[in-house]
């Protein structure tokens, strides 16, 4: 899954795409490299990031999506947003496949909405702790089903809720634990370059190191279970899993 955000903020600034042009060479350079999921995001989710309102998400949203299914017509797109009027919209108007939730079902409508909408969902955690986080995900995944959604994937939720260190890895190293409660369900791991690659190293996001990092998380991530890895590097990142045998 390759990183594409239509935002002016987002945490790690090579992947801040905003004009149609800049968008399409985006969007191609990760089907191109080996990606096979289009994660398009327009509201960044970075700590201290400015809120954005559900027109400006859908502004932002209805341009990045116009470009991708223009460009990469048979592409399998993923819109990462919390709010269910924002997937509605998505998934009606330009056929997203899959809806990423980075707030575990914070929105009250989003579980019904993508149970009617027949797409795709990513459930993330925000919880800082594993028992925590397979205790909610046993019951939200209840709910899911009943409201109808039959594809399901799990996201630990690495940076959201949990302590930087301590808490993501801890996580980290049990994931299998998670797919040992689940074994139906794929298991998806968002680790690039985030706080908790880049900081034990002393570097920043944007950084060569970060990267090297990053590669090293995902295939403990894939040896744990994963079987999505949701990134900015495509190419780097199918290069390592090929030599990896994944």
């Amino acid at each position: 899954m390759g990183i594409l955000n239509c935002t002016p903020d987002s945490f790690y600034a090579g992947s801040r795409v905003q004009s149609e042009k800049e968008i399409a060479t985006r969007a191609e350079q990760i089907i191109s490299e080996g990606g096979e999921i289009i994660d398009v995001g327009a509201y960044s989710t970075r700590p201290g990031a400015t809120e954005v309102s559900e027109e400006e998400e859908m502004r932002r949203l209805r341009m990045a999506l116009s470009v991708i299914r223009r460009e990469c017509p048979s592409a399998v797109v993923s819109v990462d947003t919390f709010r269910a009027s924002v997937a509605r919209m998505a998934a009606e108007e330009y056929g997203v496949q899959i809806i990423n939730d980075v707030s575990e079902g914070s929105d009250p409508q989003m579980f019904a909405t993508v149970g009617r909408l027949g797409v795709g969902y990513i459930l993330m955690s925000v919880e800082p702790t594993m028992e925590r986080m397979l205790s909610r995900f046993t019951n939200e995944v209840e709910q899911l089903r009943e409201a109808g959604c039959k594809d399901i994937v799990l996201d630990p939720g690495f940076g959201f809720g949990k302590d930087v260190i301590r808490g993501n890895y801890d996580i980290l190293l049990r994931l299998n634990e998670v797919k040992q409660h689940f074994p139906t369900l794929p298991l998806l791991a968002a680790l690039s370059r985030k706080r908790m690659v880049w900081m034990p190293l002393d570097v920043t996001p944007d950084t060569l190191s970060a990267m090297h990092g990053t590669m090293l998380l995902n295939l403990i991530s894939m040896q744990q279970g994963a079987d999505i890895l949701r990134v900015h590097d495509v190419k780097a990142t199918a290069e390592m899993m090929l030599r990896c045998n994944y």
